[in-house]
């Protein structure tokens, strides 16, 4: 089965390429272009991991990432920051919220690319464990 990205960006040329290199790689992608848009596509359909920038108008990426850790529902969807901020302070606050990976701007497409497969495969991991413990209980 497909995974099901959402890639939070408020540059729009941005946004389009990060997309169109992760539906290269077989995953269903959605993007947003502010937290609040974000918060309304989860809604719709729960993601298997969201892409996320900081710098947004409106609600930041630590916001939208903030309010994804106090929902139960949304708790524990993987979360990668890709943005411009590059300071030890910045990465120290994007892990405080619960972010899963912090990767700068410019960025290279492949170092995404293997920084979601393998966030992804350790989910799937911890489900197929989860699932023979319960199985198995």
């Amino acid at each position: 089965m497909n995974k099901r990205l959402l890639v939070v960006d408020d540059e729009p040329k941005l946004l389009r390429a990060v997309a169109v290199d992760l539906q290269g790689e077989g995953y269903i992608v959605t993007t947003a272009r502010s937290g609040a848009e974000a918060l309304v596509a989860v809604a719709q359909k729960l993601p298997d991991l969201i892409v996320s920038d900081i710098r947004m108008p409106g609600m930041d990426g630590y916001e939208l990432a903030r309010r994804l850790r106090r929902n139960e529902s949304t708790a524990l969807i993987p979360i990668v920051f890709l943005t411009a901020k590059d300071q030890t302070k910045d990465r120290i606050e994007g892990f405080r919220t619960g972010v899963d990976a912090y990767l700068t701007k410019p960025f290279e497409p492949d170092e995404l690319l293997a920084v979601i497969a393998s966030i992804l495969q350790r989910v799937e991991r911890t489900h197929g464990q989860i699932a023979r413990l319960v199985g198995g209980a």
